[in-house]
C-alpha cells in the first residue's frame, strides 16, 4: 500500500509539473500572438506609406516627362525656325515656285525628295558678309564662314591658322591649298578655284546655284546612283558639273565609256535649259506622242515608264544604274536600239522582241534622229558602243611636255562638255551642233555629217 501511495504521489507531482509547463507555453503563445498582431499592424502602415510614396514618385516622374517633352518641342520649334530663316536667306527660288500651284496635282512635276537645293553662292546675299565688299577685303572669320557654307568646312581649322583675309586665298596656288589647308582631294581644290575665279571675274553663272546635294539627286535622275558617294565626297556642285573633265570623272571612279557619254549628254541638257534644276521629266505627262525635244529631257525613270508603255515592263528594271536617260537616247549618235537591247539583257535569239524594240525606239527618237544614227552606224571606221568599254586617262608623250606651260589651265577643249549654251537648240533644228563632240570618233565625220544634213534638208 505504501508503495502504491508513493507511486500515486509521484504521478500527481508529475502531472502538476506538466500542467505548469502547459500554462507557461500558453502564456508564451499569447505573447507571440500579440507580437505577430503588432507586426502585422506595422506592416499595414508601411504598405500604406509605400503606396503614398509610389504615387508621389509617379507624379514627379510624369511631371519631369512632360517638362522634358515640352523642352524638346521648344528646341525642335527653334530649329525649324532657324532652318526657315536659313532657307529664306539663301533665296531658294525653286521652293517658292513649287509652292505656287501646290493645290493642283499634275503629272511630271517635282518629287518630294528631289527638289532643287540651292547653295549659298558668291552671288547670293548674306547678312553676315556684305557682298558689296570685295572678297579680298573679307576678314578671316568671314572667309572661314564662307568655306563652311560652301561645303568645305573640314578645312576651316587650318584655314584660320593660315588666312589673314580674302586676299590670301585669291593669291594662293593649288599647291598652297594642299600645303597650308591640307586639301589633298584634287576636286576640292578645283571647287575652291572655280569659286575664287567667280569672285574675281564677277561673272554670275546659273550653275553656281546648284549645290552638291542637288548633284547627287541629279545622278539619280540620269540613272547613275552608284556614283553618289564619290560625287558627294568630292563636293561636286553645279559649277563643277559645268567644268568637268575626263580626268575628273576618272578621279570620281567613273571608268565606263557609256557612263561618260551619259554624263556628257546630261550636261548638254543642262546647258540647253540654262541649268534649270527642274528641267528633267520624271513622270509621264499628258503627251500622247512625245517629240524629240521632250524626250531629250526624260529622266532614267521616265525611260523605264516608256518601256512599260511599249509592253517591255519585264525588262525595265534592267535600266537601273545603266545611265540611260532621254539626253543619251537622243543626243548620242552611237546609242541605238541594239545598244538598248544589250542594256536590257534581251537575248539575241529573241528576234521578234528586238524588232519590236527597234520599231518603238525609232518612233520615240523621230525620223531625223533615226536616219542620223543609221548613217553614223554605216560610216567607215564606226566603232559600236558597247557596255563594257572603259575610258583610259590620256597619256602625254615627250613631245607634248614642251606645250604644257603654253596651254591655258581652263582650256575648253579639256572639258567633257565644252558647249556654248547659247548655241544649243535641242529641238531638231540644229542637231549637228548638238551631236558634235559627243563621241570620241565623231569629229572625224563632222564634215561628212554636215554635207548629209544639207542634202536631207534640201
Amino acid at each position: 500500500m505504501k508503495l502504491k501511495l508513493a507511486d500515486m504521489e509521484g504521478k500527481q507531482n508529475h502531472g502538476t509539473e506538466r500542467q505548469h509547463k502547459a500554462e507557461s507555453l500558453i502564456k508564451e503563445l499569447r505573447i507571440l500572438k500579440d507580437k505577430v498582431e503588432h507586426l502585422e499592424d506595422q506592416k499595414i502602415q508601411y504598405e500604406k506609406k509605400l503606396k503614398a510614396t509610389k504615387v508621389k514618385l509617379s507624379f514627379d516622374f510624369h511631371t519631369c516627362t512632360v517638362y522634358a517633352e515640352n523642352e524638346t518641342r521648344s528646341k525642335n520649334l527653334l530649329t525649324h525656325c532657324l532652318t526657315l530663316c536659313r532657307l529664306r536667306r539663301t533665296q531658294s527660288g525653286g521652293f517658292q515656285g513649287a509652292d505656287s500651284d501646290a493645290g493642283q496635282f499634275r503629272r511630271g512635276g517635282l518629287r518630294a525628295t528631289a527638289g532643287p537645293r540651292l547653295t549659298r553662292t558668291p552671288e547670293s546675299h548674306d547678312s553676315e558678309r556684305d557682298m558689296n565688299i570685295p572678297f579680298s577685303q573679307w576678314t578671316k572669320e568671314q572667309v572661314c564662314g564662307w568655306l563652311e557654307d560652301y561645303g568645305l568646312g573640314q578645312y576651316v581649322s587650318l584655314t584660320r591658322q593660315w588666312v589673314e583675309n580674302g586676299q590670301t586665298l585669291l593669291s594662293a596656288t593649288p599647291q598652297d591649298f594642299e600645303k597650308e589647308m591640307g586639301m589633298k582631294h584634287p576636286l576640292h581644290r578645283k571647287k575652291l578655284q572655280l569659286a575664287l575665279r567667280a569672285f574675281t571675274t564677277k561673272v554670275i553663272e546659273k550653275s553656281s546655284e546648284l549645290d552638291h546635294i542637288w548633284v547627287t539627286r541629279w545622278l539619280d535622275d540620269i540613272g547613275l546612283p552608284q556614283y553618289k558617294d564619290q560625287f558627294h565626297e568630292a563636293r561636286v556642285d553645279g559649277r563643277m558639273i559645268q567644268y568637268l573633265t575626263v580626268n575628273d570623272l576618272l578621279t570620281l571612279k567613273v571608268t565606263s565609256q557609256l557612263h561618260h557619254l551619259s554624263i556628257k549628254c546630261a550636261i548638254h541638257v543642262l546647258h540647253a535649259n540654262k541649268f534649270n534644276p527642274n528641267c528633267l521629266r520624271r513622270r509621264p505627262g499628258e503627251e500622247k506622242q512625245p517629240s524629240p525635244s521632250e524626250v531629250v529631257q526624260w529622266s532614267n525613270h521616265r525611260v523605264m515608264e516608256w518601256l512599260r508603255a511599249v509592253d517591255l515592263a519585264e525588262y525595265a528594271p534592267n535600266l537601273r544604274g545603266s545611265g540611260v536617260h532621254g539626253g543619251l537616247v537622243i543626243l548620242e549618235p552611237r546609242f541605238s536600239s541594239e545598244t538598248l537591247a544589250l542594256l536590257l539583257n534581251i537575248p539575241p535569239q529573241k528576234t521578234l522582241l528586238r524588232r519590236h524594240l527597234a520599231t518603238a525606239f525609232s518612233a520615240l527618237v523621230g525620223t531625223q534622229a533615226t536616219q542620223e544614227k543609221r548613217e553614223y552606224g554605216n560610216a567607215t571606221g564606226h566603232v559600236p558602243l558597247t557596255t563594257t568599254a572603259k575610258v583610259k586617262p590620256k597619256k602625254l608623250g615627250f613631245t607634248q611636255f614642251s606645250h604644257l606651260r603654253k596651254r591655258k589651265p581652263d582650256d575648253a577643249a579639256d572639258y567633257i562638255c565644252p558647249i556654248d549654251s547659247g548655241a544649243l537648240t535641242v529641238n531638231g533644228v540644229s542637231r549637228s551642233a548638238v551631236l558634235r563632240g559627243l563621241s570620241p570618233n565623231l569629229e572625224r565625220q563632222t564634215e561628212r555629217r554636215e554635207q548629209v544634213g544639207t542634202k536631207t534638208s534640201g
